[in-house]
């Protein structure tokens, strides 16, 4: 059943007019979103980045527990617990820090999705929302891993003076 009766007329310009007005609002909304891409990248590494800064502080809150958890609840592979105690909580201080600032992001980000991974195999009674928590992290980290800091970050504004050879062959 045609929806449109048949006598009624349509202009021959209708078509192309609507078609270019639509293609004018997807390109202005196009062009709108990647002016927010940065602000974006940044709200995102700065998510990120508290959540693993946040156990950083804990960690340090409270040394004695964070030994405690380390030599009877953790199981770090390979690594005395103490040993792993000041590592893990060094990645969650150091790391978080040059991943909100953007600097270095795609080895800290790299960095915390290896930390995540071993945090989960390390902590066999994990439940199934610490589960998720973790994947989501994990997850999140591998956008600035694969998409780079953004423009709102030290890697973008010092990158052109640590591969000149790079900016001129775009050039």
């Amino acid at each position: 059943m045609n929806p449109i009766p048949s006598d009624t007329v349509i202009p021959a310009a209708a078509g192309p007019a609507l078609l270019d007005r639509i293609a004018g609002c997807i390109r202005w909304s196009s062009h709108a979103l990647d002016r927010l891409s940065p602000a974006v990248s940044l709200l995102f590494r700065l998510w990120i980045a508290a959540i693993f800064w946040q156990a950083g502080l804990t960690k340090i809150a409270s040394w004695d527990a964070t030994l405690y958890l380390f030599s009877y609840e953790y199981s770090v592979p390979l690594l005395p617990p103490e040993l792993a105690a000041y590592l893990g909580t060094g990645v969650e201080l150091l790391m978080p820090a040059l991943l909100a600032l953007g600097l270095a992001t795609r080895f800290s980000a790299l960095t915390l999705f290896l930390f995540n991974i071993v945090a989960v195999i390390s902590y066999p009674e994990l439940n199934e929302i610490g589960l998720k928590d973790h994947q989501y992290w994990g997850l999140m980290l591998l956008v600035p891993l694969f998409y780079g800091p953004g423009a709102l970050s030290l890697d973008a504004l010092i990158g052109p003076y640590l591969a000149p050879k790079r900016r001129l062959a775009h050039h």
